[in-house]
């Protein structure tokens, strides 16, 4: 058992980011090998407009469960890119709409048959061993635990134990 393993709820985050780090940079090497200009930090963004003709930074925001500055940065990034445009809503005119390019449609007509790759060949890795095939339900329920109790004041009770009461 190595450090991370042997250290458990302590190094969570640190474990999550590894391996989510390394898994990243995996995928990026996928679209790099096939010459593709893609990063998968924006995977979310394209996967939200390739079911949607357009949606407003704030959709995108809430859809993808990140602040409204770092979806308006990662919007600014690919249209400095040329991948995707914004237009003004014609019912709200203070309402951003984002959508693809040319350049952006042809990219991800070039990526879908890598998300379907990643998809199976990620289903048959986790069905290699049993464990690994609960990964995601056990994520979810993590997700589902963290937002139903907030884990600062979880430890806070902890360390500072209200004190029983005589009656």
């Amino acid at each position: 058992m190595n450090l991370y393993q042997s250290l458990g709820y302590l190094v969570l985050g640190s474990r999550l980011r590894r391996m989510s780090e390394t898994f990243l940079a995996e995928i990026n090497r996928i679209y790099q090998n096939e010459g593709i200009e893609f990063e998968a930090s924006w995977f979310p963004v394209f996967y939200l407009l390739s079911k949607n003709e357009s949606l407003s930074i704030k959709e995108l925001s809430e859809q993808t469960e990140v602040s409204h500055p770092a979806a308006s940065q990662l919007i600014t990034n690919l249209k400095n890119k040329n991948i995707v445009e914004t237009s003004v809503c014609t019912d709200d005119g203070r309402r951003q709409l984002v959508q693809f390019t040319q350049k952006g449609k042809a990219i991800l007509d070039q990526i879908l048959p890598i998300w379907e790759a990643i998809n199976t060949s990620m289903m048959d890795l986790a069905e290699s061993d049993a464990a690994a095939t609960q990964l995601l339900p056990a994520i979810a329920a993590m997700e589902n635990v963290f937002r139903s109790a907030n884990l600062a004041d979880t430890i806070s009770k902890k360390l500072n134990p209200k004190p029983a009461t005589d009656e």
